[in-house]
C-alpha cells in the first residue's frame, strides 16, 4: 500500500509540474503577444493590412529598422482618380525599398515578362493563375516615382516577400533591383542591398517622409479602401464570369 501511495504521490507532483509549465508558457505567450502588439503600433494599427504585412513590419522593427522609416498600407491617388495600394515602404540610406507581400502555398512558376504566373497545388493536380507580382510592384514604384521630382534620382528596390508553404520552381528574367524572397531569407536580401549600393542622393528627406505619411493617411480612409477594392474587382472582372 505504501508503494502505491508513493507512486500516486509522484504522479500528482508530475501532473502539477506539467500544469505549472503549461501555465508559464501561456503567460509568456500572452506577454509576448502584448509586447509585439505595442511594437507594431509604433508604425501601424492592428486592423490595417494583412496579418503577414503586420508580421513583416514587426520583424523589420525587431531587426533594428527605425519605426520612423517604415510606412505600411500606403494608398496613392492616380491622375484618373483611382488608387494604388502599396503594402510596405522602407526608407533606407541606399534608397526606397517597396515591399509586396504574398501568401501562397504550392509551387510557383513565373516569367517576369509575362502578365500572369502560376501556382500549382496537389502535386500538379490544381493550377491557379495570379497577376505577375514583379509587374505589380514595378507599377507601384512607377506611381511612387511620380510623386516627387527628387525621386527621379533616388534608387528604388522591389522586394516581393512570400509567406506560406510555397516553393519557387521556375522563375525567370527577374530584373535588376528586384528580389523574390521567402520570408526566412529576407534579411539576407536587405544586407545585399546595403552592401552593393551607395548612399542615395537625397535632397530633401522631410519632403519624402511627408509624401509617404500622406499616402498612409489616405489608406486610413475607408472610402478610399472601398474604392480601391472596387477598382481591383473591376480589373479582375470576376463578376463577369459565369461557369
Amino acid at each position: 500500500m505504501e508503494f502505491r501511495e508513493l507512486i500516486a504521490g509522484n504522479y500528482s507532483i508530475i501532473l502539477w509540474a506539467l500544469l505549472v509549465i503549461v501555465l508559464l508558457f501561456a503567460i509568456v505567450s500572452i506577454i509576448k503577444t502584448i509586447r509585439d502588439r505595442k511594437i507594431i503600433k509604433t508604425v501601424t494599427s492592428l486592423n490595417r493590412g494583412t496579418k503577414s504585412e503586420r508580421f513583416l513590419v514587426l520583424k523589420l522593427l525587431k531587426h533594428g529598422i527605425p519605426a520612423t522609416t517604415i510606412f505600411h498600407d500606403l494608398c496613392i491617388e492616380r491622375k484618373n482618380g483611382e488608387f494604388s495600394q502599396v503594402d510596405v515602404v522602407v526608407a533606407t540610406s541606399e534608397g526606397l525599398i517597396v515591399f509586396e507581400v504574398k501568401d501562397y502555398k504550392g509551387w510557383i512558376f513565373g516569367n517576369a515578362n509575362h502578365s500572369h504566373w502560376t501556382k500549382v497545388l496537389a502535386y500538379g493536380k490544381k493550377k491557379y493563375r495570379f497577376y505577375n507580382p514583379v509587374k505589380q510592384n514595378n507599377r507601384h514604384i512607377e506611381i511612387l516615382r511620380k510623386q516627387l521630382r527628387q525621386f527621379e534620382n533616388i534608387p528604388f528596390f522591389s522586394i516581393i516577400v512570400f509567406f506560406g508553404d510555397c516553393e519557387f520552381k521556375e522563375i525567370n528574367f527577374v530584373p535588376e533591383g528586384t528580389f523574390l524572397v521567402k520570408f526566412p531569407r529576407l534579411f539576407e536580401v536587405l544586407r545585399l542591398i546595403k552592401q552593393n549600393n551607395e548612399v542615395a542622393p537625397y535632397t530633401n528627406k522631410k519632403e519624402i517622409v511627408g509624401v509617404l505619411k500622406k499616402a498612409v493617411l489616405t489608406g486610413e480612409n475607408i472610402r478610399n479602401q472601398e474604392k480601391h477594392i472596387k477598382n481591383i474587382n473591376d480589373m479582375l472582372g470576376k463578376d463577369r464570369i459565369f461557369d
